[in-house]
């Protein structure tokens, strides 16, 4: 009896660690390739900007961040602009990346621990990067839908991208009056402005 019960954990617990495993091989994978970009000297900066704006909209759960993000602000929006700020929205965050990756001068990484929620179904992947004065501790939040990993949270020293996002996002659509319309056009001239400094 205390066999089958023993054996009756082990099943339970096995496939959430398959899953957890799938997760932090699949994102090993595409943090690698952004490394390699960035390790390559030769690459000019608007190749390697490309290489990460098309991680972000293959990988991030781009349309739901940018949602919650937008606040009150989505209701009431037309389709068309909500479209428009979802496209905005994606190149910010893959010019915030970019922007941060810039900085980058051959440090190491290592995945060190990945769990999965099974009430959220959602993979939590522990990362801890490493620099000549020290390391700083990143955990992603993974989620798998229609058989495709999809990022929904970064947060960088227990500090959430999404939230952080969100209160910057809620200080801009203040001076607009919460009209996404008008966002769009201050959004979409920032970004113009970011994505200038950033391939000189």
């Amino acid at each position: 009896m205390k066999f089958i019960q023993i054996l009756t954990i082990l099943l339970f617990l096995f496939p959430i660690s398959s899953k957890a495993n799938e997760a932090n091989s699949w994102l090993k994978k595409e943090i690698d390739k952004i490394i390699y970009a960035y390790q390559n000297d030769d690459l000019p900066n608007e190749n390697k900007f490309l290489m990460i704006e098309q991680t972000i909209n293959n990988n991030f759960a781009g349309t739901g961040i940018a949602k919650f993000v937008a606040g009150k602000s989505w209701n009431g929006s037309s389709k068309d602009i909500k479209l428009e700020y979802i496209k905005l929205f994606k190149r910010h965050l893959a010019l915030n990346i970019a922007s941060m990756m810039q900085g980058y001068s051959n440090q190491n990484y290592e995945l060190t621990n990945s769990s999965y929620d099974e009430k959220n179904k959602v993979t939590l992947i522990d990362m801890e990067v490493f620099s000549n004065t020290g390391s700083i501790q990143v955990t992603w939040r993974v989620k798998k839908s229609k058989e495709r990993f999809f990022v929904i949270d970064l947060l960088v020293a227990d500090i959430s991208l999404v939230v952080t996002k969100r209160s910057e996002f809620n200080s801009m659509l203040k001076t607009v009056d919460y009209d996404l319309e008008e966002f769009n056009k201050k959004l979409s001239s920032q970004n113009d402005s970011s994505y200038q400094k950033l391939i000189k």
